[in-house]
């Protein structure tokens, strides 16, 4: 069974997040692919949710799938992400939430590359990066 997410304030995500963070990970937004900051990006280190700090995925799992948004095939440590079943928009999909406080991130779909066959296709916006070298100090 899954853990209840924390409680969270809206008032303070609304002044710690930008709108389109907001929108993504407490409205279940999605933002417009090759938009994001991270759809491209390159550099060693770890995603981490933009709400609560709790990494996710780790740089060496992301690839590129064409689709416009970060995609990886595996997540830092299992209950760090949740999955969920999303019907909305005349769908089914699988949402991925995270484990710790219950945001927003993204989607995952079964054309990921080995050795999981995932892409977790996640919004920017959801995330943070901290860069390898900065884990180091």
């Amino acid at each position: 069974m899954a853990k209840a997410p924390k409680a969270r304030d809206a008032k303070d995500l609304k002044q710690r997040l930008t709108d389109q963070q907001y929108h993504v990970t407490q409205e279940a937004g999605t933002e417009r692919a090759f938009t994001g900051k991270y759809w491209d990006h390159k550099e060693d280190g770890t995603y981490a949710c933009v709400v609560c700090g709790t990494e996710l995925f780790d740089s060496d799992t992301k690839f590129e799938s064409g689709s416009g948004w970060p995609s990886f095939y595996d997540v830092v440590a299992e209950g760090n992400v949740e999955l969920r079943q999303d019907n909305s928009l005349g769908m089914q999909r699988t949402e991925v939430v995270c484990g710790e406080c219950g945001a927003h991130l993204g989607h995952l779909f079964n054309d990921g590359p080995n050795p999981t066959g995932k892409r977790y296709c996640i919004n920017s916006a959801a995330l943070n990066f901290e860069d390898e070298d900065d884990r180091d100090e």
